[in-house]
């Protein structure tokens, strides 16, 4: 497990102020395991991912694990905008010394997205989910959050897919080590417009493109569960 400490400032700047380096290095090694026992994890594309540099990432949210599960899974050090109400909890003092930054859902956060911001600015990347909360993890409406980010950074975006973890409605009982696909699409340079109409538009791009590679993704599954039929 690679540990960061002063001898490397450069990754200790990807983390925002207050962080703890190495805790945040053994968050992500925990994560990357955490879930396996549980679940029968498919991964693809992770080489896509810029491994320098400003990157907005986008992913859609059906649970609690996806967030974990990226956190774990990506191949560079990663700050993910997290709901306030978790760091209320026993969990908070640790989110924060791993660098994650809480947000306040249902309005704009300035104090978050300016913290984000200053993550952007010094190379690192930063983990939004457009939606805003957890739902199908279709993607049918996102918040402006994600476009924001990419106007005031310059920011490549970085979109990612994760699906299996939701249960099926018709299924009554916890499943057996379902699959899970955690899918990295293409990245891709985004020019966001002057105002409202230009948040929109690069809000409504970014939310377009994520949920095509969501259908990609979901397409893919019902394929392999038609051939195992």
């Amino acid at each position: 497990m690679p540990v960061s400490g002063p001898a490397d400032p450069a990754r200790s700047a990807e983390l925002p102020d207050g962080a703890v380096p190495w805790l945040h290095d053994l968050g992500r090694t925990i994560a990357r395991h955490l879930y396996r026992p549980a679940y029968r994890l498919r991964v693809a594309g992770m080489e896509r991912v810029p491994r320098t540099g400003p990157v907005v990432l986008v992913a859609n949210h059906s649970t609690m694990i996806e967030p974990q599960l990226l956190f774990g899974l990506l191949p560079r050090r990663s700050v993910f905008l997290v709901k306030d109400e978790m760091f209320d909890a026993a969990a908070g003092p640790w989110l924060r010394r791993i660098g994650q930054v809480p947000v306040t859902r249902g309005a704009p956060d300035r104090t978050a997205l300016t913290t984000a911001t200053g993550v952007l600015a010094r190379g690192g990347l930063v983990g939004v989910f457009p939606e805003g909360t957890r739902g199908a993890g279709e993607v049918t409406s996102a918040h402006h959050g994600a476009a924001w980010l990419v106007r005031n950074s310059g920011a490549v975006v970085q979109p990612v897919a994760v699906r299996g973890t939701l249960r099926p409605p018709e299924l009554r009982r916890r499943r057996l080590r379902p699959a899970v696909d955690v899918v990295a699409g293409e990245p891709f340079t985004l020019e966001v417009g002057r105002g409202r109409s230009g948040l929109a538009d690069a809000t409504e791009h970014i939310r377009g493109t994520l949920a095509d590679l969501v259908s990609r993704v979901d397409a893919t599954r019902h394929s392999d569960r038609e051939e195992k039929q």
